[in-house]
């Protein structure tokens, strides 16, 4: 099957989801043959002949912002990283299930900390286009894109982990211009800032009247207390109308806070992070998480750690949301959460659970379905 015979199918799936993709589909059929420009987050200028339609994710978790533009991004995929199936077993499960083909798709990189991209792989995948997250580079990788280059293969960076607030709309005009789908970016984007500004009208003036926040990261899954410090989720928490207090003495992305400092910072609000846990000790949340045990494991956590002794959590300040908010552009999901709890008399009006419809609805071709955020009991206002 050749080049064009590939393109043509693409164009022409079935609507999985998301049906307001067909008028953002046929101008890219128009614009099939023609070269696109694209300047990457490193500021790297590569051109491709047309459209990639033969994609190489080096994290495979950036399928789910590729599905926030295409209904079935599995289709495009000719290699991937393996730390979607390794590290989030239930969204692994959700997309094989929507879409089989994904057990066939070549793994070209390794996550953990043994972390590694193939060239021989990627090669051997003959892609139109290799997509690297800007957070996961690291020397040798940079290495291989300069290789790739060589070897005549575009390799565009984009990230939504480093520095979210800055990068994502830039990474998602990016990932629109590389597949052919500008108006699909454009319609997201007028989506996604429609909240933001939401959240920024809410909290306009603020200024420095923040509530202190412990953000626990990985709760219960890891020895206590892993904190954020001045890295990506520091962002989130500040745009949110909070402060980070492990910003305060941590300098990099994450580090560990001692249970006698948190409890001297006497931070108003309490905020776990969980993920696909298993029954390892932290608290599950996402894909296919029933409402009922992440708040259970929320309050054990809180104990077993020594941690329900805060005032907040006594108060009832004490929420949980999903790690992977992180590393994706449906983040805004997270920012309306936070901005509800950080400050509930003025953000009372936020719906995140409407969000997280919407987002299905209209553009997810993988749905979030499952437990995303709980709380220990019934929130009561925040003071800084």
């Amino acid at each position: 099957m050749n080049r064009r015979t590939l393109l043509g199918n693409a164009l022409a799936l079935p609507l999985l989801a998301a049906p307001a993709l067909l008028p953002a589909l046929l101008p890219a059929r128009a614009r099939a043959q023609s070269p696109i420009r694209v300047t990457d987050l490193r500021g790297r200028t590569v051109t491709l002949p047309r459209p990639a339609r033969r994609l190489v994710l080096a994290q495979a978790r950036h399928v789910l912002a590729v599905g926030l533009l295409h209904p079935d991004p599995v289709s495009l995929l000719v290699g991937w990283g393996d730390d979607l199936r390794t590290m989030n077993p239930p969204d692994y499960a959700v997309l094989r299930a929507r879409f089989p083909r994904a057990d066939a798709i070549p793994v070209v990189a390794r996550a953990g900390q043994n972390a590694s991209l193939s060239l021989e792989a990627i090669l051997a995948a003959q892609p139109d286009a290799v997509i690297v997250s800007g957070g996961a580079l690291r020397a040798e990788s940079d290495s291989v894109l300069d290789r790739l280059a060589a070897a005549g293969i575009p390799a565009i960076v984009i990230d939504f982990f480093s520095n979210p607030m800055r990068d994502t709309r830039r990474s998602m005009a990016i990932l629109g211009q590389v597949l052919g789908l500008e108006e699909r970016a454009a319609a997201f984007d007028r989506f996604y800032m429609a909240r933001m500004e939401r959240i920024s009208a809410r909290l306009a003036g603020l200024g420095e009247d923040r509530p202190r926040v412990f953000v626990h990261a990985h709760a219960g899954g890891t020895a206590c207390c892993a904190s954020p410090g001045r890295g990506a989720f520091d962002s989130i928490v500040r745009f949110a109308g909070g402060h980070n207090i492990g910003a305060d003495t941590l300098p990099g992305n994450v580090g560990q806070l001692s249970l006698e400092y948190i409890l001297s910072q006497d931070p108003a609000v309490y905020v776990a992070t969980g993920g696909p846990y298993g029954g390892r000790g932290g608290i599950p949340l996402g894909t296919g998480v029933e409402a009922a045990p992440a708040r259970r494991e929320l309050a054990a956590v809180l104990q077993r750690e020594r941690l329900d002794v805060l005032p907040a959590v006594q108060a009832g300040r004490a929420h949980a949301i999903w790690h992977g908010f992180n590393d994706t552009p449906a983040h805004i999901v997270m920012l309306e959460a936070l901005a509800r709890w950080f400050h509930p008399a003025r953000c009372a009006d936020l719906d995140p659970a409407a969000t997280v419809a919407a987002l299905n609805a209209e553009f997810l071709a993988i749905p979030m379905q499952g437990t995303y955020w709980t709380d220990l009991r019934g929130a009561a206002p925040a003071s800084p």
